[in-house]
């Protein structure tokens, strides 16, 4: 279907700005199980989100999902699982967005200026692998070694070569 280049961008940021302070961070929850008390909202706000990721795609609009599955709660939620079964049928190129954490630590100390704790950069780190499991994208492209036109360039060059299957099979995965 020809898009017309319209799109939309959901994700953990624009939910996040629609999620009441009580209920913060909501579905940015980080790993850890911290908060056992938000997690039924995040469950609810996934699917609330890729509800809302489909409508857009079946009435003719692209959509971009911004966010981090993971699984490192109180207790297995199963977010990706549920998120792939609420898109089925619907095509998912499934991008992993990669960046070493001493990077990401070191822009950080660049951009404020100030230089993350021992147990910031744990957080970090501990981020990085939960979002990354079971690692399984159509494409992968790496911020450290790519500008961000190259990683549009490497996602485009994916979505031309037509169907993707990751989201479904790293789902299928991640309930085993």
């Amino acid at each position: 279907m020809d898009r017309g280049g319209a799109w939309a961008n959901l994700g953990v940021d624009v939910m996040q700005a629609a999620t009441p302070p009580q209920l913060q961070p909501g579905m940015g929850l980080r790993p850890g199980g911290e908060r056992p008390d938000l997690e039924p909202f995040v469950v609810a706000s996934f699917a609330a989100m890729y509800g809302a990721a489909r409508w857009f795609s079946e009435s003719g609009v692209g959509v971009v999902v911004d966010v981090g599955h993971h699984d490192a709660y109180s207790q297995p939620l199963g977010i990706l699982g549920r998120s792939a079964q609420q898109l089925a049928g619907v095509p998912v190129l499934f991008v992993g967005i990669r960046c070493p954490v001493d990077v990401l630590v070191a822009r950080r100390r660049a951009t404020w200026g100030d230089e993350p704790t021992s147990e910031a950069f744990q957080r970090v780190q501990t981020w990085d692998e939960a979002v990354h499991r079971p690692g399984i994208y159509d494409v992968e492209v790496d911020t450290s070694v790519m500008s961000a036109e190259e990683c549009a360039d490497e996602i485009a060059r994916r979505l031309a070569e037509g169907p993707a299957t990751a989201f479904e099979r790293a789902a299928v995965v991640g309930q085993t």
